[in-house]
C-alpha cells in the first residue's frame, strides 16, 4: 500500500507519460518500471529517516529529468513501432501478392472478353509492384531492426528511419492505386459488386488499409516524438 503523500512522483510520471509517443503496451511497461524504480528510491530514502516529501524529490532528481530519460525511451517506443508497422505490411502485402488476382477472377475480361483499356493494365501492375516493394521493405525492415537491437551503429538508425518512411510512402501509393483500380474496375466491369470475391476484396483491402494507416501513423508518431 503505497502513501497517499506520492505526488511528486505521480507528477513526474505523468509528465513522462505526457511526452511519450508510442505503441501503449511498451508505454505502459516503461512507465511501470520506473514507477517501481522511484517508489523503490522513495522508500530507501524514508527508512533512513528523510521526510516524505524530500524522499520524493532527491528520488526523482536521482532517476532523471525527462531530457535526460525520454531520448531512449522514445528511440525504443520507434523502434517497436516500426517493427509493428512492418509486421503489418508483411501481413497485408503477402496476401496481396499471393490472392490479389483472385478478386478479378470473373470479370468480363479473365473470361475471354475484350480486354481492358492498356492503361488499365499497367495500373493493375503497377499495383502488384507496389505491394511487391512492401513485402521486400517489410522483410528489410525486421532485418534492420533486428541488427539494431545487436549494434548501435548510428548507420542502423538511419536505416530504420528510412524503411519507415519507405513503408509510409508505399502504404499512401497503395491506397491511391488500389482505389483507382478498384474504382476503374466498377466503371468496366457491371456485375462488379455483386461479384463475391470483389465484395470480399474491397472489404479485406479497407480493413488492411485502415490497420496499416493507423501503424504508420503511430511510427510518425513516435519517429517524431
Amino acid at each position: 500500500m503505497r502513501h497517499a503523500e506520492d505526488f511528486l512522483v505521480e507528477e513526474h510520471l505523468r509528465d513522462l507519460e505526457s511526452r511519450l509517443q508510442g505503441p501503449a503496451r511498451l508505454k505502459s511497461e516503461l512507465l511501470t518500471e520506473a514507477r517501481h524504480d522511484l517508489l523503490d528510491a522513495v522508500d530507501a530514502y524514508r527508512e533512513r529517516g528523510v521526510p516524505p516529501t524530500e524522499a520524493q524529490r532527491r528520488a526523482v532528481a536521482e532517476f532523471g529529468a525527462p531530457a535526460q530519460v525520454l531520448p531512449s525511451w522514445q528511440a525504443e517506443l520507434a523502434v517497436a513501432a516500426l517493427r509493428g508497422l512492418a509486421l503489418r505490411m508483411l501481413a497485408v502485402a503477402g496476401l496481396a501478392v499471393a490472392a490479389g488476382d483472385l478478386t478479378w477472377r470473373g470479370s468480363s475480361w479473365s473470361a475471354g472478353g475484350s480486354q481492358p483499356p492498356a492503361a488499365y493494365r499497367l495500373l493493375s501492375a503497377s499495383v502488384d509492384w507496389i505491394w511487391s516493394g512492401g513485402l521486400l521493405l517489410a522483410v528489410t525492415g525486421l532485418l534492420v531492426i533486428w541488427a539494431g537491437a545487436r549494434s548501435a551503429r548510428p548507420q542502423l538508425a538511419v536505416a530504420q528511419r528510412a524503411v519507415g518512411i519507405g513503408l509510409t510512402g508505399t502504404l499512401l501509393l497503395g491506397m491511391v492505386a488500389g482505389g483507382a483500380l478498384f474504382a476503374w474496375s466498377l466503371d468496366l466491369w457491371d456485375a462488379a459488386l455483386t461479384w463475391p470475391p470483389m465484395i470480399i476484396g474491397m472489404v479485406v483491402a479497407g480493413a488492411a488499409y485502415f490497420s496499416l494507416t493507423r501503424a504508420a501513423r503511430g511510427w510518425v508518431r513516435a519517429t517524431a516524438g
